[in-house]
């Protein structure tokens, strides 16, 4: 049922649409312009880090030339991101676009914003998805199919009050990644100075020592323990149940040879340590064979020690300590870890600073948290505004 006011029509109603150019490696002429491709073009964004150029004559940058407000989408994309719009804002200059992207350039009774938001919606309920054609690899949107798309339009002043109101949550959203990114960085910048010792805590002037790995951690090589959960060491969620990841279970169904792992122990991948994926465990559970466990000794805190591992200097230790001809078979096995040596502070100091950077870890998965809800909020917004099941008051003058 269309919403009273509103027209339901095909997309090329309301905008023009068109493909971009095939770029053409041995054509010479013309003179060379920057033109975005799909790997420019993310979900409301534009990333002009890498912008490629090739030539167009004069004929072929009218026909192909980005003026703002026109709306790019990747036509060939996984299932999941074909059609991922974004809106161009004048930046770079004189730019062209790619035949990998599909242009809408809105007509004078549609508002670009608004456009834009739409087919946000249209990405994130799968209409995009359900009109695209697959491959074996890649789903294609297609110039006609998406121009042929029918939706439900609102008049103009209503389209711009649609707008303004989901850009409202647009910018509470970008000060909020904002946030983020700036608490990332601020954790990185800790990490580096204390974890380092070239900045020290108020109150701790003990030397650091330089001790190996074997005298701060044993290799924990229990066994055959029963009722334990499964578990699986990540890098970005730390340790989680297995049956909580959402994957298939692929572990075997005899586990007798499946390692314990109790809280405050830290597990690695023995055959992925050198990138890094290591994780403090407060679970007890049993992991895969594939797993190194660290299990502290008296004078190591283990939060210290998943800090420090993570560290970039730290990592590049282990890919030289890591053993094996090429990087598929390198792996660090406890026997080759417990060599390492490394600067340590004594155990008051590593959980002085361990408590600060977990401070940070809290403050970062707080705004976490806030930027997923309002990212859910705005979508659940969009699911009534765009679609006439919640209507908003225009003003008068406006309409």
């Amino acid at each position: 049922m269309v919403p009273e006011g509103w027209k339901k029509a095909p997309v090329r109603d309301f905008g023009h649409v068109s493909a971009g150019r095939q770029r053409s490696p041995h054509f010479t002429g013309g003179a060379m312009r920057p033109y975005l491709r799909v790997a420019n073009v993310f979900e409301a964004r534009i990333d002009t880090t890498d912008v490629n150029s090739m030539p167009f004559t004069d004929a072929e940058f009218g026909r192909y030339k980005l003026e703002k407000g026109d709306i790019l989408l990747n036509e060939g994309q996984s299932t999941e991101l074909v059609g991922r719009p974004a809106m161009y804002c004048g930046v770079p200059e004189n730019c062209c676009f790619q035949n990998t992207l599909v242009r809408f350039k809105a007509f004078e009774h549609t508002d670009s914003n608004y456009a834009l938001q739409r087919f946000l919606l249209c990405l994130h309920d799968g209409t995009f998805q359900k009109i695209s054609k697959k491959t074996t690899s890649i789903a294609h949107l297609g110039v006609s199919r998406f121009a042929e798309l029918v939706l439900a339009w609102p008049p103009l002043p209503e389209q711009k009050k649609i707008a303004q109101i989901l850009s409202t949550w647009d910018q509470a959203i970008t000060a909020t990644e904002r946030l983020l990114e700036n608490s990332q960085q601020r954790k990185k910048g800790l990490m580096q100075q204390l974890l380092t010792g070239k900045k020290r805590l108020p109150g701790f002037e003990a030397e650091w020592e330089e001790t190996q790995m074997g005298n701060l951690f044993a290799e924990r090589s229990e066994i055959g323990v029963e009722g334990l959960p499964l578990l699986s060491i990540t890098s970005a969620d730390g340790v989680v149940y297995q049956d909580e990841t959402g994957r298939k279970d692929t572990s075997n169904a005899d586990k007798s040879k499946y390692k314990r792992l109790c809280p405050g122990d830290i597990g690695y991948n023995t055959m992925r340590m050198w990138q890094g994926r290591s994780s403090l465990s407060d679970k007890d559970g049993v992991v895969s064979p594939a797993y190194t466990i660290l299990a502290p000794k008296e004078d190591t805190d283990s939060l210290f020690f998943s800090y420090l591992f993570k560290l970039p200097e730290m990592i590049h230790v282990f890919y030289r300590h890591s053993q094996g001809l090429v990087s598929d078979t390198w792996n660090l096995k406890y026997n080759h870890f417990r060599k390492i040596v490394w600067k340590i502070p004594p155990k008051t100091e590593q959980s002085a600073i361990a408590k600060i950077l977990l401070a940070a870890d809290f403050e970062i998965n707080a705004l976490k948290v806030r930027v997923d809800c309002l990212k859910h909020e705005k979508k659940a917004l969009m699911q009534q505004l765009l679609t006439g099941k919640r209507r908003v008051q225009v003003d008068t003058e406006a309409a």
